[in-house]
């Protein structure tokens, strides 16, 4: 596992402070607004006790000066962001819970509100693991742990130097690749999830690269039957992620 920063960097808002607490994952110091008040506000401060962290009462005007805005909810924490795992590791989650791996990866995505929604999909649905690209592409910064409500806490990321190399250790170990690409003949809904499979999403407006491209087994579209020809790439993975959920949950199920 690797990690980013040594130094430590803020997380804000009460969602996502609590499940970072949740997590065990570690917390410098908690700082909290004097006049914030509210039961989410004793939960955390009994959370952060228990596990004997530091809580700083500070005036609202002093928090604002740390945080740089006013969107924390009165708390926020400074922390180092959760340490990034290698491909293995996703998949002996998958393992663990005696389930085909369910793998996404993400090409080119940068924009960290998207990354977070999609690693709060990604979570509600089950996914085993999400892959970035080390260069010119998102990780899991600040910003993107406060989109995913706290989901980042939970969800193991692997961040690597090549995504085409990536999809081929994955398909090296078994999974099929899915690409979700405009204009594929094949819809979501008839693809096969049910096996190990790596569900590759690409940015919005530049989609999967080529190279990407042509390592995927299979290429499947979203329809559209508006004027717009692509969806928001968060959306476009809670469609295949929860596609993928039920149909292994149908696959379970008894006859």
């Amino acid at each position: 596992m690797t990690h980013g920063s040594n130094n430590p960097e803020l997380i804000y808002g009460r969602n996502p402070v609590q499940e970072w607490l949740n997590s065990q994952l570690p917390v410098k110091r908690i700082l909290i607004a004097a006049d914030t008040q509210g039961q989410s506000l004793g939960v955390i401060e009994e959370a952060a006790r228990l596990r004997g962290i530091t809580v700083t009462r500070m005036a609202r005007e002093v928090l604002f000066k740390i945080v740089g805005h006013n969107m924390h909810q009165g708390v926020a924490a400074e922390v180092k962001m959760p340490p990034y795992v290698e491909i293995d590791d996703i998949l002996k989650i998958a393992e663990a819970r005696h389930e085909p791996p369910l793998v996404c990866i993400l090409d080119g995505v940068q924009d960290p509100q998207n990354f977070g929604a999609v690693l709060r999909t990604a979570d509600g649905a089950g996914v085993h693991g999400v892959i970035v690209a080390k260069d010119r592409a998102v990780g899991l910064t600040p910003a993107a742990f406060k989109a995913s409500a706290g989901a980042a806490a939970h969800m193991n990321v692997a961040q690597v130097v090549n995504i085409s190399r990536a999809l081929e250790e994955l398909k090296a170990k078994g999974l099929w690749i899915t690409g979700a690409v405009e204009g594929a003949d094949v819809s979501y809904r008839k693809g096969d999830f049910k096996g190990p499979v790596g569900l590759v999403i690409g940015a919005e407006g530049d989609g999967i690269r080529r190279l990407v491209r042509e390592k995927c087994d299979f290429l499947v579209s979203i329809p559209m039957f508006g004027k717009i020809n692509s969806l928001n790439v968060s959306v476009a993975a809670a469609l295949l992620f929860y596609e993928a959920r039920m149909q292994r949950n149908e696959a379970k199920a008894p006859i």
